[in-house]
């Protein structure tokens, strides 16, 4: 990047807010059209192909992808892999300029019980973002939590207390920060030190409501108070 980091990090901060307010306009039809117990790929294929129709989201000119494949180099130059982020908000052309969204399920509900997919959502999502696996270089990481049972409280405060369980792991500085919510998406930020070179990513976090009666129970109290 070229430039004030801090004015990078500032327009990637305003285009987190104004992704994530087209994806909760557009999260109802997405749960609407999910089949039972859906896998992640299945949430997020559904919900950026609807993005993509969104007339909001299109005003913008940015690109929205799927499954963005980012690619490293070796020392003699070669380029290779580095594993595909689930979404990708392009600020333009350069393909090296994206706002990436991991994204992972969490309060899975099964007969033995309920599991939270904290560690999951630590361990094989945010972790990537400190290992460079993803926004390499770039100041801002974004995590996007599926909360299958609609108990907001629960996964944010599991996923919370996993990231400051593994603070060692995944270089945690300072504590995870609240941060304004977007429609029914629940918002908070944490920042970490990369492994490589020694610089910071913010990594922002948001939850959705993964029934569609916690859906209408936010959109009902909205109306109430509107």
């Amino acid at each position: 990047m070229i430039g004030d980091p801090a004015a990078w990090a500032d327009r990637f901060r305003s285009l987190d807010g104004r992704f994530l307010e087209r994806v909760v306009a557009v999260w109802p039809r997405c749960l609407a059209v999910l089949p039972e117990r859906p896998g992640e790929d299945v949430i997020t294929i559904n919900l950026v192909e609807l993005l993509n129709r969104d007339p909001g989201a299109r005003r913008w000119r940015h690109w929205i992808e799927y499954q963005y494949e980012p690619f490293g180099h070796t020392p003699a130059g070669t380029a290779h892999s580095k594993g595909r982020v689930d979404v990708a908000v392009f600020l333009n052309q350069d393909r090296d300029r994206y706002l990436a969204y991991e994204c992972k399920r969490l309060n899975d509900v099964r007969e033995d019980g309920r599991r939270s997919l904290a560690g999951e959502y630590v361990m094989d999502g945010l972790s990537r973002f400190v290992a460079e696996q993803y926004s390499e270089s770039l100041p801002i990481g974004c995590m996007l939590g599926y909360v299958l049972d609609g108990d907001m409280a629960y996964a944010a405060s599991s996923v919370r207390a996993k990231i400051i369980a593994c603070r060692r792991k995944i270089a945690l500085i300072g504590e995870p920060r609240n941060e304004a919510a977007v429609g029914v998406a629940t918002r908070f930020s944490s920042r970490h030190r990369r492994r490589q070179g020694g610089s910071d990513i913010e990594i922002r976090h948001a939850l959705l409501p993964g029934r569609l009666r916690a859906v209408a129970s936010e959109v009902s109290a909205d109306a109430r108070t509107s």
